[in-house]
Formats: C-alpha cells, structure tokens, sequence
C-alpha cells in the first residue's frame, strides 16, 4: 500500500507550492488561510511546533475547506494520530521514523517521511513511501546535491519535496527539475509577516510563488 494516496500527491504537484507556517496564535490561522489562498497557494503545512498547532489545523480545516491543509513536524505515531483527527490531508516529518511511517499506513493516511541519504531513501523505499521530504535542503547543498543523490532511483519516479533554506531563486530552479513535486516554503508567510498580521505581505508573497511556479514549469 502506497503510504502517500496517489491522487493527492497529484494535485500537490500540480500547485507546486507548500507554504510551511508556525503559528503562535490560533486566531490568526484564518486570515493567514486565506491570504495565502487569494495569493494563489493551495496547499500548506501547520507545523506542529507550537501549542496552538492543532486547534490551527482544525480551524482552518473547518473554515477554508477549499484548503489543502497538511501537518508537520510529525515526529510520533501520537502526533500523526492527533494531526489525522484534526482533518489534515497529509503529514510530513523531518526525518524518517518507521513507527511513524507505519501508524500512517494503518490509517491509510498520507505521510512523507524526511530524507538525507541514499541510506535513508532506501529505508523509505522498504516501507513503501514513494513521496519524500528532502531536508535541510540549503544546508545539504540543494538541488546539486538531490539530483545526484536521487540519480540511482531515477526509474522508480519518487516524487520530492525540498524544504529547508529555500527562496524564491532556489524555488524555481527546483520546480524546473522532475524529480520536484512541490516546494516548502516558510518565506511565504515568514514569522515576522504572521506575527504583525501583514496579510497582503502574505498575499503577495504567494502571488509569487506562483507566478515562479508557473514560469519554472512553462503552465
């Protein structure tokens, strides 16, 4: 059983942008919701950092639907548990954790493992995950370093999502690439922007976000 639902991965790719968010303050998930949705994103993960992670994720759930909205920073089966109850579509981890991967699996809930090395994609191969989170993508020297790691993997069609240090430049030469489903992005909507309720900035900033998406994939 695929650990990522096929179709979901699909749209995921075809929005190319993940707005990656740490909210302090749950009142504030709405709006943020939906500057990013007026911007253009689609798709975005509540990172589960903060106390007010959850009851975000239920909010926004609820209240933009049309949302496609994601956990992260899911480092236990608990966590995952608590992350599929509040309506998330997907969750991701910085690391690859199998007790993690397999409560996913039991639920039937769609989970992208964090990976680093060869070593660790083929772990994520051997518990059946085909959608894979490549971090700290800056630090580990970005798409150079992603596509000669995933180079001996090329016929298996994994589909990664980089996070960590990326901006709008590394962005599209990221989505330029097939071996890119998506980007994470917190310079979307940075703590600072969040924090001062600077919805427009948010706006604009997924605005163009797309618009790099768009261009880097010729739509």
């Amino acid at each position: 059983m695929s650990a990522f639902d096929p179709a979901l991965a699909a749209r995921i790719r075809q929005h190319a942008n993940i707005a990656v968010l740490v909210l302090e303050d749950a009142a504030k998930a709405v709006p943020l919701a939906r500057a990013l949705y007026d911007g253009g994103v689609r798709v975005l993960e509540l990172t589960l950092r903060t106390p007010a992670a959850l009851e975000a994720l239920r909010i926004v759930v609820r209240e933009v639907p049309d949302m496609i909205t994601g956990a992260g920073t899911v480092l236990t089966p608990e966590q995952l548990e608590q992350a599929a109850d509040a309506g998330a579509a997907f969750a991701v981890a910085p690391g690859l954790n199998p007790r993690v991967v397999r409560a996913a699996a039991a639920r039937g809930f769609s989970f992208a493992p964090g990976v680093m090395t060869p070593s660790e994609i083929e772990q994520a191969l051997e518990l059946e995950c085909r959608v894979l989170k490549f971090f700290p993508a800056g630090a580990l020297g970005g798409l150079k370093t992603l596509t000669t790691m995933a180079a001996p993997y090329r016929h298996l069609n994994l589909d990664f999502i980089p996070l960590g240090g990326l901006n709008p430049e590394t962005t599209a030469d990221y989505l330029k690439n097939p071996l890119i489903a998506a980007c994470g992005g917190s310079w979307i909507a940075t703590a600072k922007q969040i924090a001062a309720a600077d919805w427009d900035g948010i706006r604009a900033n997924a605005s163009l976000a797309c618009r790099i998406a768009a261009e880097a994939r010729g739509q």
